[in-house]
């Protein structure tokens, strides 16, 4: 009697320990990304890829043959460049995500007279809503762009769900006036051109 009143107190002890309210900490989901399709001038089968962020807050997209480009010896079909990427987020049950925001880079090389366009809209299967991005850039340009894309509202995919992501990219280059090779890339070609793209995480 007397070993189970002590096992009883130190059990009460621990619970009156414990801050009004608290509750345990959730642990990160385990969300999993992975390219299911692939289509377009500027992602031939196996130059697109995902890897997921070690901290599990989002996703990075890398390009190895993206590039759009005009002017001088380039073909005319070379002016635009697209990719439409389909990526499958499997989410753990009790749990559900929106991409917050994200981060398109790239190196471009643009003559003076030359301009380009950088275009990405990303969208849940089956949804209404899509994000989407336009920059322009103006020559005389050469070296790493960087552009952010933070979503005002945010659509969540289907809680506990395997959910598919189309992330639509277009690159356009314009020569102008220029009579030289003007360049805009998403390649991987620099360990830091990639898109990224940051889950919000919340519990169903």
């Amino acid at each position: 009697m007397k070993s189970s009143n002590r096992v009883l107190a130190a059990v009460l002890g621990a619970a009156l320990a414990l801050p009004l309210g608290a509750a345990p900490a959730q642990a990160a989901p385990a969300i999993t990304v992975e390219v299911i399709a692939a289509n377009g001038s500027g992602c031939a089968p196996g130059t697109a890829s995902v890897v997921p962020n070690a901290d599990g807050t989002g996703f990075r997209v890398r390009y190895r043959d993206f590039t759009a480009s005009a002017g001088g010896s380039a073909d005319i079909v070379d002016r635009r460049k697209n990719c439409q990427l389909g990526v499958l987020v499997s989410i753990p049950d009790g749990w559900t995500i929106a991409i917050a925001s994200a981060n398109y880079r790239g190196r471009a090389a643009l003559k003076s007279g030359a301009t380009a366009l950088q275009r990405t809209s990303y969208y849940w299967q089956g949804a209404s809503a899509t994000e989407r991005k336009d920059v322009t850039f103006t020559g005389p340009y050469n070296g790493l762009w960087t552009t952010w894309d933070v979503a005002p509202v945010m659509t969540y995919a289907e809680c506990g769900s395997q959910s598919v992501l189309n992330v639509n990219t277009e690159l356009r280059v314009d020569a102008g006036t220029s009579t030289s090779t003007s360049t805009m890339s998403m390649s991987n070609t620099e360990a830091d051109v990639e898109t990224l793209f940051n889950y919000s995480v919340s519990s169903c």
